[in-house]
C-alpha cells in the first residue's frame, strides 16, 4: 500500500511525527505497519534474527543509538527481510550497500550510510520501548514512512479518500 504521510497527518492530527533526520534508502518509497522494536548498539545480531522471521504487516524499528560508526543493515539482511514479508526497517543508525538496497522491495530509512559492518556479539533487546527523534516507539503500535517523513500512531491508519 502507498502511504502519504502529509495526508495521514491531516486526517489524524494526533499522530507523533519523528524529527526530520532520516533518508530513504530502500526500494519502497513508502511503507507502514505494526512496530517491532530492537534496541542494540553497533551489533545487528538481533536485526538479522528478526529478518529471518515472518514480517507481513510489520516494520522493524531499530534503535542503534544514532551511531554513525557502523552499518546496522546491509543488502543480505535486507533481502532476507523482504523475502520474509517485512514492510520496512527504520534504523536510528546507518546502513550500507545502498545501491543494492534501492533494488530490494523493502522500505528502509536510516540516518546515513557507512561501509563498515557491525560486530556480532548477540547483544540487543527485542520489543522494548525505544525513543529517538522526539518520538516514543512502542511494540504493537504503528509507524508509517515516506519521503516526507515518519509518523507513529497508537492505532492502524488507512489513507483518507
Amino acid at each position: 500500500m502507498q502511504y502519504i504521510t502529509p495526508d495521514l497527518c491531516d486526517a489524524h492530527p494526533e499522530v507523533q511525527v519523528v524529527e526530520p533526520m532520516f533518508a530513504n534508502f530502500g526500494g519502497r518509497d513508502s511503507f507502514g505497519g505494526e512496530i517491532v522494536t530492537i534496541k542494540c548498539h553497533e551489533d545487528n545480531s538481533v536485526v538479522k534474527a528478526q529478518a529471518d522471521q515472518p514480517g507481513q504487516g510489520k516494520v522493524m524499528v531499530v534503535d542503534g543509538g544514532g551511531s554513525l560508526r557502523r552499518a546496522m543493515l546491509g543488502d543480505m539482511v535486507a533481502a532476507q527481510a523482504a523475502k520474509n514479508g517485512w514492510e520496512g526497517i527504520i534504523i536510528y543508525g546507518c546502513v550500507r550497500d545502498v545501491d543494492v538496497l534501492q533494488e530490494i522491495d523493502l522500505g528502509v530509512q536510516a540516518l546515513a550510510s557507512h561501509p563498515m559492518k557491525t560486530d556480532k556479539h548477540n547483544i540487543g533487546q527485542l520489543n522494548v520501548v525505544v525513543q529517538f527523534g522526539g518520538v516514543t516507539f512502542r511494540p504493537g503500535e504503528f509507524v508509517y514512512a515516506d519521503n516526507n517523513g515518519i509518523i507513529v500512531s497508537t492505532t492502524a491508519l488507512s489513507m483518507p479518500e
